[in-house]
């Protein structure tokens, strides 16, 4: 089965979204490592029911209208992976958690840097919101769709300027 995609203008860049069947399975960024998410075969559907309710959502999430997404959502990875994709669900708009925290909250709280390695392959950034993710110390660090829009999105959410991390 190929996935359905259509692309999105944004002020963080075009987006790729790709839905597989009804449910949604990328938010992806315009400068994207080719190897980060594997999709699979992708066919472009300008007017696929649940892309373009996707962009529908984002466009209200920068317009500073929508807090909170309502998508069906298809999470393809580990079941590490997809615990910890889980748990960046429960992360409130305006706010932040560590590493730690997230690894805490899964039950496994040796496990940071596997965190980091999960949230980093997150497929569906901003909807399930790995931008909140932040260092122990309150610094911002590493985001695929690079740290300037991470920090963007952090503002558009209300939060203070970090220092950025590198």
């Amino acid at each position: 089965m190929s996935n359905a995609f259509t692309y999105l203008p944004s002020p963080v860049g075009t987006l790729t979204l790709v839905a597989r069947g009804e449910r949604l399975a990328a938010v992806l960024w315009e400068v994207e490592r080719h190897d980060r998410v594997r999709l699979g075969a992708l066919h472009r559907d300008d007017q696929h029911p649940l892309l373009r309710e996707t962009a529908r959502q984002l466009q209200a999430y920068f317009a500073g209208s929508c807090r909170r997404f309502d998508l069906p959502l298809d999470f393809a990875g580990t079941a590490f992976q997809r615990q910890v994709w889980t748990a960046l669900l429960t992360i409130p708009f305006g706010e932040t958690r560590s590493y730690s925290d997230i690894a805490r909250q899964i039950g496994s709280p040796l496990a940071v840097r596997a965190v980091g390695a999960a949230n980093g392959r997150n497929p569906i950034s901003i909807i399930a919101p790995c931008h909140r993710v932040i260092g122990a110390s309150g610094s911002l660090t590493g985001f695929a769709g690079g740290l300037a829009a991470k920090q963007y999105l952090l503002a558009l959410e209300g939060r203070k300027s970090l220092a950025l991390d590198f």
